[in-house]
């Protein structure tokens, strides 16, 4: 068995080496992050060296990618919120008519009324001070929990949608406005 490929390394990781460059697999760990990582741990997940880590994660930073912070001297990283957002609403733009726009920004807009109607509150966070009362059992938790991630994602979707909307015209006629 190569270096490369210790024995111990599960078929998935091993067949990620062999198919995917290292760039690519530290880009690929970086944009799933949901919270800053360092790059020794973005590392051990890409299965890369820390240095080989550090120097992508330099290119992924002046690329505008990944934003980096300092955290008691060491380095955290990050997926970039605008450079994400972009590539949402260009996915969005590429895949969807401005009337098909409409109706998710339609049916997202009902399902964000009815979790405040069904719940009696007017925001995801209500639903968390909820679910943490004393009196709430764990299943309960869990369901305004759930309910509450779902609302926020769908308020930041409603929002993709709305920019869309709003530049539609302006980014399907010149691509180059929008570059991701």
């Amino acid at each position: 068995m190569s270096p490369a490929n210790p024995p111990d390394d599960p078929e998935w990781k091993k067949t990620w080496k062999e198919h995917a460059s290292a760039f690519d697999r530290v880009k690929s760990v970086t944009m799933t992050l949901s919270e800053p990582r360092s790059a020794p741990w973005i590392a051990e997940q890409a299965a890369v060296s820390p240095n080989t880590a550090r120097d992508h994660l330099r290119r992924l930073v002046d690329l505008g990618v990944v934003t980096e912070n300092d955290d008691n001297g060491t380095r955290h990283y990050y997926p970039d919120p605008l450079y994400t957002r972009l590539r949402d609403i260009r996915e969005l733009l590429e895949e969807t008519t401005k009337q098909e726009l409409s109706e998710q920004a339609a049916a997202l807009k009902d399902d964000i009324a009815a979790w405040k109607a069904e719940y009696d509150a007017d925001s995801p966070d209500g639903l968390r001070e909820r679910a943490a009362a004393n009196n709430v059992s764990a299943e309960q938790a869990y369901e305004l929990t759930r309910t509450a991630s779902d609302w926020e994602l769908a308020r930041y979707h409603l929002s993709l949608v709305q920019d869309a909307i709003r530049n539609y015209d302006t980014w399907t006629s010149d691509q180059s406005s929008l570059t991701v």
